[in-house]
Parts: structure tokens; C-alpha cells; sequence
């Protein structure tokens, strides 16, 4: 009977070697793609200067709380290509508006942020009562809308919020 025999393979210091080496490349690899991608996308930063920012939280409470006190709502629209912004008062009057800047600050991305002028709209003119609108189609997605509506006041109305664009209209 002629078998041939072999030899068992033996785990030797060098298939050691190479498993270690195969674990920790695999584990630097991840790292460095992970941290390459953190880097290319959202910067985490919130305010340029913390300190600043804690220092101005009571001024910008008061603002706050000033604004609220006035009793006034804005209204904006995103609808067939256009974004409109007006502003009526507590007994439902529309309020006579300077001007209107819309940030659409996209939450993650800072690339994708989009600041517009919007203009008075047809049937109103600046200073005058009426809607601001400009021509612009946002992308699809979750956006932070800020609007700063010039009223005459010592500082422009601020409203801010979340919305959801989806086919081109506010959602």
C-alpha cells in the first residue's frame, strides 16, 4: 500500500506575522477612509468663535423675545420655481417690507448653502405691502431657512425654520 503521507501544516510565526499585519492594515485603512470622509463633508462647526457666541446668547435671547412680543407671522411659499416670503401682523395685516435675504442652509453640506435676494413681487412694491419673491428652485431635501425681512426695525425680523423641499415645493 503505497500511501502517500503529508506533511500537517503548521501555524509558524511568520503566518503570524502575516495575520497581524493583515488586521491592523485593515483597521488603518478604515480609519483613514472614514476620517477622509468626515473631512470632505459636513465641518461640524456650528459658530466661528464659541466664546463670541456665549457672550451674545442674552442680547440675541432679547431680540428673541422682543420679536415674539410683536405677534407677527411670516409666510413662505416654494412652489413652480419660485420662492415667496411675506409678513402679517397679530390681527392678520400684511406688514410693509424693505427687503428679504432667504439663506437655505442645507444641514450637513455647507457647499450646498444658497443665499437669495428676493425682490418685491408683482402687486407690491418695496416699502409698499405685499409679498417678496425671487426665481429659484431649491434642491430636494431637508433645509434650514433663514429669512431676514427688512420691516423698519432697529434690526431685521428673523424667522427661522426647517422645512422639507420635495419636487420643487415646500412640503
Amino acid at each position: 500500500m503505497n500511501a502517500e503521507m503529508r506533511k500537517p501544516r503548521e501555524f509558524t510565526g511568520k503566518h503570524m506575522l502575516i495575520s497581524i499585519l493583515a488586521f491592523f492594515a485593515v483597521v488603518i485603512g478604515v480609519n483613514v477612509t472614514m476620517a477622509t470622509l468626515a473631512q470632505t463633508s459636513w465641518t461640524g462647526l456650528v459658530v466661528e468663535n464659541t466664546y463670541v457666541a456665549s457672550q451674545q446668547f442674552n442680547e440675541e435671547a432679547r431680540k428673541g423675545r422682543a420679536q415674539a412680543a410683536l405677534g407677527w407671522t411670516g409666510k413662505l411659499t416654494v412652489a413652480s420655481g419660485e420662492v415667496r416670503y411675506s409678513l402679517v401682523d397679530s390681527l392678520g395685516k400684511p406688514v410693509s417690507l424693505h427687503g428679504v435675504k432667504v439663506l437655505f442652509r442645507h444641514p450637513a453640506y455647507e457647499a450646498e448653502d444658497e443665499t437669495l435676494t428676493l425682490a418685491a413681487a408683482p402687486g407690491g412694491t418695496a416699502g409698499n405691502t405685499g409679498a417678496f419673491a425671487v426665481r429659484h428652485t431649491p434642491k430636494d431635501g431637508v433645509w434650514i431657512v433663514e429669512i431676514d425681512a427688512d420691516a423698519g426695525l432697529t434690526s431685521p425680523f428673523r424667522d427661522v425654520r426647517r422645512v422639507m423641499i420635495s419636487n420643487g415645493a415646500l412640503q
